[in-house]
């Protein structure tokens, strides 16, 4: 049966217990600075590959069924095979993983914050890109197409371009990160010089 630090320093009343009492104390007030509380710990969920949005249902709703001590599930954008529970303690995590489709388990040790923060900060890129530029689609059906930037839409990261080699110029909505600019228009290019 695991015992937690918390727990064996409770046992007993002597001057020991009451420097060990300090560094978990300190530990405490760390986990506050964090952003979590002091009861909060993160575990790591192992999935099956390509399955962590099915265990993140599965989860979510064992978590409302049966009461479980699970304060949010994080699937990190571009991390596959892993998704990361806040829970109070490592019983509690596995609990709620327990008889999930594709959860693969709990990995024994707790994360750092500090570990997965870079993961969870969504990094605004500033746009490049404008109005009547000559750009390629560099991913879907249309890939290595070259078009002509009509519209941008910054709100829904999209852009409506209208293909160069088409017959017929018909407006198609991509995402900005489907499209390299390989031409700025002609007023770009005489300011630069």
């Amino acid at each position: 049966m695991d015992m937690k630090e918390s727990d064996a320093l409770d046992m007993g009343d002597d001057a020991d217990t009451e420097d060990m009492k300090k560094p978990a104390e300190q530990e405490a007030n760390k986990e506050n600075s964090t952003g979590l509380g002091p009861e909060s710990n993160i575990f790591a969920l192992r999935t099956t590959a390509n399955r962590e949005e099915q265990v993140m249902d599965f989860l979510s709703s064992n978590v409302v069924k049966k009461g479980i001590e699970i304060y949010s599930i994080i699937r990190p954008h571009g991390m596959r095979g892993y998704i990361f529970l806040e829970a109070s303690k490592r019983s509690e995590a596995e609990q709620g993983a327990f008889n999930v489709p594709y959860a693969r388990g709990v990995l024994p040790s707790t994360v750092g914050y500090n570990e997965i923060e870079h993961m969870l900060e969504q990094v605004k890129h500033e746009i490049n890109i404008k109005k009547n530029d000559i750009a390629e689609i560099i991913s879907g059906p249309f890939k290595r197409e070259k078009c002509k930037i009509t519209r941008i839409d910054k709100a829904k990261e999209e852009v409506i371009v209208e293909l160069l080699e088409a017959a017929v110029p018909i407006p198609i909505t991509v995402s900005i990160d489907a499209v390299k600019v390989i031409r700025r228009d002609t007023e770009d290019l005489v300011d630069n010089d």
